[in-house]
């Protein structure tokens, strides 16, 4: 069986990053950014928060886990805390994943950034991305700790 799992990032500054994780074998993976339609995530933007928070509701409906990608930048996203939150709420299993050091489009790592303060506050585990073996792990350790 598939597991389910919301990816929250900084899409605009890592999404190259995170299409290197995201296909795991047994791993279903969503986001309010898109992986499959940007176009989405940029039609909500033009109407406006309450739009993007409907968005980041359906991308965690269905999911069991969230892996918050950490990126230079992320923790001053502005939806950042939102969709920690969100996932706490729904009772997901939450990751904090450290991938500034994967290389992005034009070959270069970027210097670590903070951790957002919603994982810091819930005292979520942060990990550093090593490999898709070790992020499966997790991932499952996070459902299994979240009762899913």
């Amino acid at each position: 069986m598939a597991r389910h799992v919301f990816f929250s990032f900084h899409y605009q500054r890592d999404i190259w990053r995170v299409n290197q994780i995201r296909n795991i074998g047994e791993i279903v993976g969503s986001a309010a950014a898109g992986f499959h339609d940007a176009s989405l995530w940029e039609e909500a933007k033009k109407k406006g928060d309450a739009a993007i928070k409907a968005l980041i509701d359906e991308g965690l409906k269905g999911t069991s886990v969230t892996v918050v990608c950490i990126g230079s930048k992320t923790a001053g996203r502005k939806y950042i805390d939102y969709e920690i939150n969100q996932s706490i709420a729904r009772g997901n299993g939450l990751i904090g994943l450290q991938i500034h050091h994967l290389k992005d489009r034009a070959g270069l790592p970027d210097p670590a950034g903070g951790t957002p303060a919603a994982l810091t506050k819930a005292g979520t585990p942060i990990f550093k991305y090593a490999s898709h073996e070790a992020l499966k792990a997790r991932i499952e350790e996070a459902a299994k700790k979240a009762g899913k």
